[in-house]
C-alpha cells in the first residue's frame, strides 16, 4: 500500500493526542515549530494537519493568537414554519432565542447578476435576467450553522428600499416582511429538502469536514398572483442542526 501522506500521519497524531486528554476544547496547542520539532517534521506538514483538522472542526484557528482545540458544538433547532414568518422580523433569530442564544448573520450582496438557468426557471424569468444575489453566513452564539444563497428578481425591487436585503431601513427583516414593505403578499413557500455532502468549500465556511452530510433545502416564496418573488439555496448540516416543520392545522 502507498505510505501515507506526512501531514495526514501528524493529523492522526494531534487528534490522538486530543482525544487522550492531552489537550482539552480550548486549550491551545503549542507553536507549529514546536510542534514540527516534536514530530520531526517540516513546519509546513504540520500547517497542513492543522488546516485538515480545521475543516474537521476539531481544531480552531484564531487570529494573531494560535490554534486551538474546538469548543464541542451543540446543534440547534430550526423551525420551518408558517406561523414564524407571519409574526415578521427574522425567523432565524426567532429560533435561535428560543433556543436562548444569539442569532446573527453576515452577508454579501450583489446587485444586478444575471440569472443562471436553474434559478430563472424557479423564479419564472428570462435566463439572463437581472437578480439581486445574496450570500449569508448565519450564526449562533458567533458559530456558523447554515448557509444561504439568496435570488431576486431585480425588476421586482428596483428603485425601493428594499432592494438590497441586507442595507437600508429594512435591513435584517425577513423575505415576507420586506416584501410586505412595498405592498407584495408572499402567501405560500415551497420547499424542497435533499440530502447531500458538504462541498470543500461550504465546510471551510461552517466548520465540518468535507462531505460531511448536510440538508440541502431549495426554497422560494411566491405571491398571491403565484409570482415567484425570491429563491433561495440553503445548507444545513446535519451535525449542527436539527431541521424542524411545524405545520398549521386549519379548523
Amino acid at each position: 500500500m502507498p505510505e501515507q501522506p506526512p501531514y495526514l500521519r501528524i493529523a492522526d497524531v494531534l487528534r490522538r493526542r486530543i482525544t487522550e486528554g492531552e489537550w482539552r476544547p480550548g486549550d491551545r496547542l503549542p507553536s507549529r515549530a514546536q510542534l514540527a520539532t516534536e514530530c520531526g517534521v517540516g513546519d509546513n506538514v504540520v500547517r497542513r494537519a492543522q488546516e485538515l483538522l480545521i475543516t474537521q472542526g476539531v481544531l480552531e484557528g484564531r487570529a494573531g493568537s494560535g490554534t486551538y482545540v474546538a469548543e464541542p458544538r451543540q446543534r440547534v433547532r430550526i423551525v420551518r414554519s408558517q406561523i414564524r414568518e407571519q409574526q415578521g422580523g427574522s425567523p432565524f433569530r426567532a429560533d435561535m432565542a428560543a433556543l436562548g442564544r444569539r442569532g446573527d448573520w453576515e452577508s454579501r450582496t450583489e446587485a444586478k447578476v444575471p440569472a443562471p438557468a436553474n434559478i430563472a426557471q424557479r423564479l419564472g424569468i428570462a435566463e439572463g435576467d437581472l437578480c439581486v444575489r445574496t450570500s449569508y453566513e448565519f450564526l449562533a452564539d458567533g458559530k456558523p450553522v447554515q448557509l444561504s444563497t439568496s435570488w431576486e428578481p431585480y425588476e421586482l425591487t428596483a428603485g425601493t428600499l428594499i432592494v438590497l436585503p441586507e442595507a437600508g431601513p429594512h435591513a435584517g427583516k425577513g423575505v415576507v416582511a420586506r416584501m410586505a414593505e412595498i405592498s407584495i403578499t408572499v402567501t405560500r413557500a415551497v420547499e424542497q429538502p435533499e440530502p447531500g455532502h458538504a462541498t470543500a468549500g461550504e465546510a471551510a465556511l461552517l466548520g465540518v469536514p468535507k462531505g460531511a452530510l448536510v440538508t440541502r433545502l431549495q426554497r422560494t416564496y411566491y405571491d398571491a398572483d403565484g409570482r415567484a418573488v425570491e429563491t433561495a439555496d440553503i445548507v444545513l448540516p446535519t451535525s449542527l442542526c436539527q431541521v424542524v416543520y411545524e405545520i398549521a392545522i386549519s379548523k
